[in-house]
């Protein structure tokens, strides 16, 4: 969500700006602008749209500068306007905001009563006009930074550019990400390291509260109490931040094509032999309750999770949605664990569900994607999931590497707490190390699935089902279809069909069955005969053996190689996907960038 970049450079800056901005689409977004400072002059562009429309302006009307701010912005408050685009200027200050300032309300209105009017809807022009008032007090831009920055209340990150200043941006954090970069005689700041690759693999990770000062020559960091703080650099790895479709035509197709082998490289990193190897001193034999928390895809990793914890380790689990769980206020016991989920390891709701939860539990552990995040940097122990970075809006591989990673914790857990030998582990990895090759053949149906998703884009509502762990399996399948097709999905427990949704059932609505031939396949069964009953078009997704006793009848079939039950939410995801993927392309929807989402969720 929002991206924000800026530069202190040695060269013509806008080209900079909005090719780092490119890097940063994949957070969301619906307008664009960058301002610069030349020979002293502050000057601003803005569109709206895709940043192609920016790139088009700026041909016609150029901006000059070597110093200079850039942003992507997703609508919060006010539409998706030139007027409402960042960045936002006030006088001599031009500010770019990720965040939302919850008290702008307040400051709207003594900024009001001193006089000053307001050309947008946003928060963030708040903050440029209590810069500029600041500024006409005869305070130098530090100190204008040190009296605002206290009184904005909410989340942000800040990087502010000044007339007059072609050598200082001041920048700040507080529940948003930022990073400064560090070149030879140029500096940077960036929403994430994403964007500064190009540009330098040296970067500072503000801290909560953190504001800095920067010149050329480097950076003064100041924390909260605006005490000088010494921040640790850290070099990124650029080829991990390399952002290319690599011949495929989105980003999510790459991804799921992926899956197999990112899949494997994290069961390389975890497990040795017949051994399942974490960090020392991960030890679930003493507690007593796991509660688990994330928002969105990642929350339906836990809940697939939460089946694997109780029945392969007998642990009691509570899933909260994160944007939920503080607010209700949970009790939480001193013998358990909280375990945070976020690919980006953002999440603003999950990293204050992280924060409410720190001196309540025993331990704080975390799965995440990007292992300099601030959810990861906060815990106690971060496991990565070594997925790569993940640019399509609806996660793919990151979920099923989550997926992959919450398995293995609850097989460590199963054996720390006696209820597996280490022989039964040691057979479950083995099998666990076949799922790359069978998540090749599953990617293979493409072709099969791409056929029956013209037929399933003409529909205007789906319906997923499953039981045990392929019921929230059927949760993430409805996501996966609403997010990039539009079309109204919804996934259900299949025993709980009759007690309502089986009222929606008629011939114009395809209800997708996810049934392996497992322990509960005749139970899913039964269900999907009633659906068939009523006329409901049934795609099921199933082995052969399960194929060939109830396909008999369906609208479509899907076969996918047969499974243990500990990995079949695993693979089934895949075709889940693709059926998603090839529907949205056949409706001709913007698959990697749907409208209204985000990647990253920086706010509440």
């Amino acid at each position: 969500m929002c991206g924000i970049v800026g530069v202190l450079g040695n060269h013509q800056v806008a080209p900079l700006l909005v090719e780092a901005l490119k890097r940063l689409e994949y957070r969301g977004y619906d307008s664009a602008g960058i301002a610069t400072v030349n020979d002293g002059r502050l000057d601003r562009r803005r569109a709206v749209g895709k940043l192609q429309n920016l790139s088009d302006l700026l041909v016609h009307e150029p901006l000059a500068g070597r110093a200079g701010i850039g942003h992507t912005r997703w609508a919060t408050h006010g539409a998706a306007t030139v007027a409402n685009a960042h960045p936002h200027r006030a006088g001599a200050v031009a500010v770019v905001h990720n965040g939302i300032i919850e008290n702008f309300r307040e400051l709207r209105a003594e900024l009001t009563a001193a006089g000053y009017s307001f050309e947008s809807e946003t928060d963030t022009e708040t903050i440029a006009l209590l810069m500029r008032h600041a500024l006409a007090d005869g305070k130098t831009p530090q100190e204008a930074a040190a009296e605002i920055l206290p009184r904005l209340h909410g989340a942000f990150a800040l990087c502010f550019l000044f007339e007059g200043e072609d050598d200082l941006m001041i920048c700040a954090r507080k529940g948003s990400p930022l990073a400064i970069g560090h070149g030879e005689g140029e500096m940077f700041v960036g929403s994430d390291a994403i964007a500064l690759a190009p540009m330098t693999d040296r970067v500072t990770y503000l801290e909560e509260g953190d504001w800095a000062v920067i010149t050329r020559k480097g950076a003064e960091i100041f924390d909260a109490e605006n005490r000088r703080a010494n921040r640790a650099m850290t070099r990124i790895q650029v080829d991990a931040t390399r952002i290319e479709k690599a011949g495929y035509k989105h980003f999510m197709a790459k991804e799921i094509a992926e899956q197999p082998v990112v899949l494997a490289d994290a069961l390389k990193h975890y497990t040795t032999g017949g051994a399942i190897t974490l960090p020392e001193g991960l030890d679930f034999a003493g507690v007593d309750r796991l509660t688990m928390v994330a928002c969105g895809t990642a929350s339906y990793a836990c809940h697939v999770a939460k089946y694997w914890f109780e029945s392969l380790a007998g642990l009691p689990c509570d899933i909260d949605i994160a944007s939920e769980f503080r607010y209700r206020e949970p009790p939480l016991s001193e013998k358990g664990w909280a375990l945070f989920v976020s690919q980006s390891g953002e999440t603003a709701d999950t990293l204050a569900a992280l924060r409410y939860a720190r001196d309540k539990v025993a331990r704080i552990l975390s799965i995440v994607n990007v292992t300099t995040s601030s959810i990861a940097r906060e815990s106690d122990l971060a496991l990565p999931i070594l997925a790569g970075v993940e640019v399509g809006v609806a996660s793919t591989k990151a979920f099923t590497c989550q997926l992959a990673v919450l398995a293995l914790l609850a097989l460590k857990a199963g054996f720390d707490r006696g209820r597996l030998t280490a022989d039964q582990v040691a057979d479950h990895l083995a099998t666990f190390r076949l799922l790359p090759g069978l998540m090749n053949h599953a990617i293979g149906l493409a072709p099969e699935i791409e056929k029956l998703a013209e037929q399933l884009a003409e529909a205007q509502d789906v319906l997923f089902l499953g039981r045990g762990a392929m019921f929230p399996l059927a949760l993430e399948g409805a996501l996966k279809l609403k997010e990039i097709s539009y079309i109204h999905a919804e996934g259900y427990a299949s025993g709980e069909l009759k007690h309502g949704p089986i009222a929606l059932i008629d011939n114009r609505v395809p209800v997708v069955v996810l049934a392996p031939r497992d322990h509960l396949f005749e139970k899913t069964v039964s269900n999907m005969q009633e659906v068939m009953a009523r006329h409901g078009k049934v795609l099921l997704m199933s082995d052969a053996a399960g194929v060939a006793e109830a396909g008999a009848g369906c609208w479509k079939t899907l076969t996918l190689p047969q499974v243990p039950d500990l990995l079949a939410p695993i693979l089934y995801a895949i075709p889940a996907q693709l059926l998603a993927y090839h529907t949205a392309i056949a409706k001709g929807t913007d698959v990697d960038q749907p409208r209204n989402l985000a990647k990253s969720v920086t706010v509440e």
